[in-house]
């Protein structure tokens, strides 16, 4: 493989190769990044539902605590 690519022009190389891996792969890629992205936006939307619900009970059982026991 190294030597059927030794005798290639540069711009075969490093723009054709490239650009037809991009062609032939790109949906793939597209699919693998918008997963990813999807999944850190899920996961962003979660760490912000867990901590705004610790922090309702935190108030509430701050608020709780000065009325006394039930």
């Amino acid at each position: 493989m190294r030597e059927i690519f030794a005798g290639l022009p540069w711009w075969v190389k490093w723009v054709a190769v490239p650009v037809i891996a991009l062609v032939v792969f790109g949906g793939l890629i597209a699919s693998v990044v918008g997963f990813l992205i999807g999944l850190l936006f899920k996961l962003l939307i979660f760490v912000a539902l867990v901590s705004v619900l610790l922090y309702v009970v935190r108030k509430f059982k701050a608020g709780s605590s000065s009325r006394g026991d039930w």
